[in-house]
């Protein structure tokens, strides 16, 4: 079988957001963990039932020739498969290497031009006239603009993108899009004609989404967030329901293991809502976990270990305040460790004692709350490749790692309402499945 549509993500959690939008019309969605055989795992899973083929290149916050390469050989490898049509998955507010892995996939694939949407109005995400708001605040205002890791200064996507890549970048209005499918079309093949490579679409409702998304649905190549993949399988041909869960088997089917290692408000909500309904949260020594990450990972498991004995659920976090952030840079610092540095180190920690308790226990089920996060705790459990189960909130889904047995919720830091965790328990202690 081959695949119908090879993705291209910068992270896992952007993965998983659209591979969720999917599998929630019937595709089945695979996921490609950085750091795998993805020219292997590409030829054999392309032999299953694979309608959406998604490589996670981990390239966000690499340097742009790094991303660029890794998105050169990604494509190369679901070009092999013979997709019919490919997709450049950045983040929904454009963090990242944008402008480098968007003509690093055009150029793989021999395309001269390309129609970006960044709008995912479900979570907030909105664009007009090229400025780029979330939740109606425009970017620099919001706590992307804030980001500790790569902030987000600029409120305009085209001049964002266009101090990104030598070629042109243009917009097109919201009037446009407003005006209807041909109006899109018609303006769209009028840019290509005159040389111009990116047009960034606006979009504020999910009424713009469709318009864009029928209008562009026969296109080879896409680009942006996941926010449109909601609304383009209603206008490609149906596919048969998928059983994304076949043969699965929990020998703790209630059992949870949670670890949140995001700075964002929105994660920090979600934590403070688990604990002040019972749950158990323990905090992770981030001085310890900077300069002994080996005995900060035990310590931290012990503490979860000895949860588990007793309760069903447990949850490990790093401390997030404005205020403990600005700490551990400064112990980071100390020990010459730059930001990204001490993100990575903390949420290599965090995963470690993740694996270390899963391991222990016997516990299937995980969740990560954070991009850099779930990335860590795919690595620390040998996760090469996954099935996207459900999308349990818009850009939110469970996966299924059949290789090891697994089901995960792995999570954008800046998704998700307060009650997410909550949710997320519930979904996992319920999937369905046979008793170990």
């Amino acid at each position: 079988m081959m695949p119908r549509l090879g993705i291209v993500a910068d992270d896992i959690t952007g993965a998983g957001d659209i591979g969720g939008l999917l599998a929630g019309h019937g595709y089945a969605v695979r996921i490609l963990s950085q750091g795998a055989d993805w020219e292997g795992l590409c030829a054999r899973l392309a032999q299953e039932r694979t309608d959406a083929l998604i490589i996670d290149t981990d390239s966000r916050f690499l340097p742009p020739d790094a991303a660029r390469e890794r998105v050169e050989r990604a494509t190369r490898a679901l070009m092999a498969t013979g997709c019919g049509a490919y997709w450049k998955k950045t983040c929904s507010v454009f963090r990242g290497n944008v402008g480098a892995e968007f003509d690093a996939m055009l150029g793989t694939l021999g395309e001269n031009f390309g129609v970006a949407v960044a709008a995912f109005p479900k979570n907030g995400r909105t664009t007009l006239h090229g400025d780029h708001f979330v939740r109606g605040v425009p970017l620099p205002d919001t706590e992307f603009g804030q980001d500790p890791v790569h902030p987000r200064r600029e409120v305009n996507l085209v001049r964002d993108l266009g101090t990104q890549t030598p070629h042109r970048v243009i917009n097109l209005p919201i009037e446009t899009v407003r005006e209807g499918v041909r109006a899109v079309r018609t303006r769209r093949e009028e840019l290509e004609r005159e040389g111009v490579r990116y047009v960034l679409a606006d979009a504020e409702t999910q009424s713009d989404l469709r318009v864009l998304a029928e209008a562009l649905s026969g296109e080879r190549v896409f680009l942006g967030s996941s926010g449109l993949a909601e609304e383009l399988p209603a206008v490609w041909p149906p596919v048969e329901p998928f059983d994304p869960l076949s043969g699965a088997r929990w020998t703790h089917p209630r059992q949870v293991v949670m670890i949140a290692g995001s700075v964002m408000p929105q994660s920090r909500a979600q934590v403070e809502h688990y604990a002040a309904r019972g749950g158990t949260v323990h905090e992770l020594d981030v001085d310890l976990a900077l300069r002994d990450p080996e005995r900060a990972s035990r310590l931290l498991a012990d503490l979860a270990l000895g949860t588990l004995h007793t309760h069903d659920t447990v949850l490990l976090r790093s401390p997030n305040s404005p205020e403990q952030v600005e700490a551990a840079r400064e112990v980071g610092a100390a020990l010459g460790l730059h930001g990204i540095e001490v993100s990575q180190r903390v949420s290599g920690v965090l995963a470690e004692a993740a694996r270390i308790t899963a391991c222990e226990a016997g516990t299937q089920k995980l969740v990560a709350l954070g991009g850099d996060t779930s990335a860590a705790l795919t690595r620390a459990l040998g996760v090469t490749h996954t099935v996207v189960v459900q999308e349990l909130a818009p850009g939110l889904p469970s996966t299924y790692a059949p290789d090891e047995g697994l089901l995960l919720v792995l999570k954008s830091g800046s998704f998700g309402p307060p009650d997410f965790l909550a949710l997320a328990i519930d979904h996992l202690q319920r999937a369905h499945g046979e008793q170990a």
